[in-house]
Formats: structure tokens, sequence, C-alpha cells
């Protein structure tokens, strides 16, 4: 035990070589849980520990992270038993207490993304080397969550995916120190097909813009599978920046283009604008092909739909999960939300309050901070009273496997919140696939020794 009360690091040991420490005749102490849990990143040794968010607050996605903070802030509230315990009184299994993680209080510091990659990857570093966070969460867009996942499976620090739609963020990137909570563009596809093909059939000519960065690569090419296999012909597919603000150049070549049907693989403000130019250009009430031309929204949220006002009417997408829910999971997530708020949650706020939670749990069923021992509790774990029914999170690529739904722009809104209408829910079977399809390598659980 001498060796270990010396304070000999980690990094010092593999300098070493095992054949010196071997010769003390203490090495298989070395490999014990206890003993290895002191050389991990950040291991909380105080009263406290601290959670750290990375949030876009300016940016194409700023409306989401907003509501992602609020859903972190209350999360943490009543993990500390705070408030009415929100969701922690509905989850099962349950290890959660209300009194913070493993009789820790939580804290949290926050960092503004920007809705970009790199400054969501500097923000995480800064959390995890100066501020001492045992966990990175948030982010709205897959490139922010890519990139904050690669540096966490890095530094050893585990990353619970805020909002991330891509593919790839459980697919060709997958880590083992990440876990994605929300469904993927695959699934969005596979739910919105069936639904499109009865509204509008399987003679069809779309049109795609599309976000130019991993989540709407993937989005246009899910939504183009399952278009093209209904039937329907794709003639462009047209690549748009982040935060374009205007896409009149873009919406612009639709209208001779002999499409019938507008695909917009964009989220966010940038959802918000271009569905806005493309009525004000005359798309939802022009035909073409002997077809009322259609308007089509692959991923939108209710932030989204209120952003779009009077635009959003009629037009279909997938979400995540919708506030008017019925099952107790939700029930108890809007009643919490809005007695703080004064608000019903968005899906984004809902994933990032559901992923804070069912961190603390597992590092409770862990009884430990340690990763390895965490990401074993999360591996293959299955849970209820989420608000997106039984709910897997797959050991095999961390993808959370649930319910999908398909929405409407509702066209008789009764309040300025209720913008969407649930028109299918979509079960977590229909929705399944296998994981080796994206490919990727989720690597190692043993955290590297970066940490200082």
């Amino acid at each position: 035990m001498t060796i270990l009360k010396s304070g000999m690091s980690r990094r010092r040991l593999l300098q070493t070589g095992m054949a010196g420490i071997i010769g003390t005749g203490v090495a298989p102490m070395m490999f014990t849980k206890g003993a290895w849990a002191q050389e991990f990143c950040n291991n909380p040794t105080g009263d406290t520990v601290t959670l750290g968010l990375n949030l876009p607050l300016t940016g194409a996605y700023a409306e989401e992270g907003a509501d992602e903070q609020k859903a972190y802030e209350l999360a943490i509230a009543h993990l500390n038993g705070e408030g009415d315990g929100g969701l922690i009184n509905v989850l099962t299994p349950s290890a959660l207490k209300g009194n913070g993680i493993l009789g820790k209080k939580v804290g949290y510091v926050t960092s503004d993304s920007q809705t970009k990659s790199d400054v969501a990857r500097a923000g995480a570093t800064r959390m995890i080397e100066r501020d001492g966070a045992i966990m990175i969460t948030g982010g709205s867009s897959s490139g922010e969550a890519i990139a904050v996942q690669g540096l966490c499976q890095e530094m050893g620090v585990i990353f619970m995916a805020g909002l991330t739609h891509s593919n790839d963020t459980t697919g060709k990137d997958k880590r083992r120190y990440g876990f994605r909570h929300f469904f993927n563009a695959y699934q969005s596809g596979t739910a919105l097909g069936p639904v499109l093909s009865e509204a509008y059939g399987n003679d069809r000519r779309a049109y795609h813009l599309t976000a130019d960065y991993t989540w709407g690569w993937t989005q246009e090419e899910s939504i183009k599978n399952t278009t093209e296999g209904l039937g329907w012909e794709t003639v462009e597919a047209v690549r748009t920046p982040l935060g374009a603000g205007d896409f009149s150049q873009f919406l612009t070549p639709v209208l001779n283009s002999g499409a019938d049907v507008l695909i917009l693989n964009h989220y966010g403000n940038d959802m918000v604008n271009s569905l806005t130019q493309a009525v004000q250009f005359g798309m939802r009430d022009r035909q073409a092909n002997g077809k009322d031309f259609q308007i089509v929204v692959p991923l939108f949220s209710e932030l989204m739909a209120k952003g779009a006002g009077e635009n959003i009417k009629g037009i279909y997408g997938t979400s995540n999960w919708h506030w008017n829910l019925q099952d107790p999971g939700s029930v108890a997530f809007t009643k919490s939300f809005g007695a703080a708020y004064g608000s019903p949650p968005s899906q984004a706020a809902h994933t990032c309050y559901v992923q804070t939670l069912l961190y603390a749990d597992a590092v409770e069923r862990a009884g430990t901070f340690y990763p390895p021992e965490v990401i074993k509790a999360l591996e293959g774990h299955e849970f209820d009273g989420m608000g997106n029914g039984r709910t897997l999170y797959r050991a095999e690529d961390h993808q959370c496997m649930k319910s999908v739904l398909v929405v409407q722009g509702n066209d008789a809104p009764t309040s300025e919140y209720d913008v969407l209408n649930v028109v299918q829910e979509v079960q977590r079977d229909t929705v399944d696939y296998d994981a080796s399809i994206f490919g990727g390598e989720l690597g190692p659980a043993e955290p590297a020794p970066v940490c200082a």
C-alpha cells in the first residue's frame, strides 16, 4: 500500500514498467477497482461533484440550448432533493435517492459552444481541466456532440450527449465514453416513410436542402433511402451552410426543378428561416406534376414549430418526445418543468434532463464514479418511466432504443404551445436496426492517463 499512498500516478506506473512494480509484491492491489479508482480523471474526493454543461447559447441552435440549460438545472435540483423530484419518482428501476450522487451534492459549470464544434471541444476541455467536471453533457448539433465525445474518450470522462441526431454519433464516430438518448436519422426515416406514403402517395419528385455537416448528411441519406424505397425520385440534393439565414438563393432553383416535394434537412433557426422563406416563395400554394406541392421537415421540435408559426401547419416530421404525451413520465416532467419555467419543455430539454438522471442512476448502481464501472452500468441497461416507453441503452453502440414520434404541425392550435400533433407513436421494434450497419468502434473503457 505504500506505493498508493505515495501518490504514484498511473502515468508513472506505465513509465516505470511492470517488472519493478511486481518486484514490490503489491502488483495485484493495483488492479482492484478501489485502487484504480484513485487514478481516474477528476475523481470527486470532497462533498460535491461537478457536471459540465456544454450548451449552444448562441448560434443557429441557441433556442434549443437555452431550453436545455433549464432542463439541466431542473435535473440537478431534483438530484439534490429540491423541488418535486420530477422523473426520479417514476424512473424504474432506480437507485436515485434525491441526496445528490453517492451522497455528494451536485454542482455544475457551463460553457457556450456557439453551435460550433471547435468551440464546443475547447469548452469541454476547460470544464474538465479547470473546473474538475466528472461528466460532460449537452449540445444541439451532432458536430458538437461528435467533437466532444472524441475528447471525452481521450480524457476518460463520460459524455452524455444532449440533442444529436446524426447516424454517425452512435455509428462510425461512436465512442465507449459517449452515450446517446436521442434517436437518430435512420430511425426518423423508418418512422416517417409509411406516413408520407399514405399522405402523398409513392409517385413523387423530391428536392432536398441539407445542412452541410454530419447531421444533415446522414439525415439526407436516411430520408432519401426511405423515400426512394417508396418509389419517389430524388431530383436534386443541395447543401446549405449552417446558420445561412437567407435561403433565397437555394430556394429559387426549386421552382423550376420539376420537384413536387421540398425536403428541408434543417434544424433550429435554419429550419424556421428556410421554411418561412419557402412559404413566402409560394411553395405551399403551387402545383407541380399535377399534384399539390408539399414540404417535409424530417426532424423538428416544438420550439421550431412555435418559431415557424402558421407556416408549420400540416407539415410532417419526427420528434424524440412531446410534452403532451400522457404516460406518467411525460406528465411528471411537463408538470415539473412548467412549474419552474412557465412553459412546456421541448424535446431538447427532455433528452438533456433524462441523460442527467441516467448518468446519476448509473453511478449509484455502480457504487463508484470510476468511469469503466459506470459504463458497465449503462451498457445493456433497460429502464422505463422516462416518457419514451421501455428503453434499452444498447451495449453495442450506446444508442437508446425506444419509440419514435411522427408529428404534424397543428392546423388548429388552441394556444401558443399547442403547435404539434402526434400522428403516430412508432414502437421500438419497428425502428430497431443492426448496430453494425454504420460501422465504427467503441474503443477501450480503461481511461487514458491524460487528465491532470
